[in-house]
């Protein structure tokens, strides 16, 4: 958990919003992987590589602001 404190805010905002929209239009990836996998259809390897591509930077966003928000507060700091 260290190596996500020395990611920067911008950094995992910026990956997040673009790799999690991309392609912007009809319907994006992400969406489209989390509705295959709600519905039972998530079934082949480029579909679930996709899933992980685009969700990561969000799954990562997240936990960094889990981290902030639910984190130990450090003594004297």
């Amino acid at each position: 958990m260290n190596r996500l404190r020395t990611i920067p805010w911008s950094v995992l905002i910026v990956a997040a919003l673009l790799l999690g929209l991309a392609p912007f239009a009809p319907q994006p990836h992400l969406v489209e992987k989390l509705g295959m996998l709600a519905a039972g259809e998530l079934s082949r390897p480029l579909d679930i590589f996709d899933l992980f591509l685009h969700g990561a930077p969000v799954v990562l966003l997240m936990l960094k602001a889990g981290m902030v928000l639910f984190g130990k507060k450090e003594v004297g700091r």
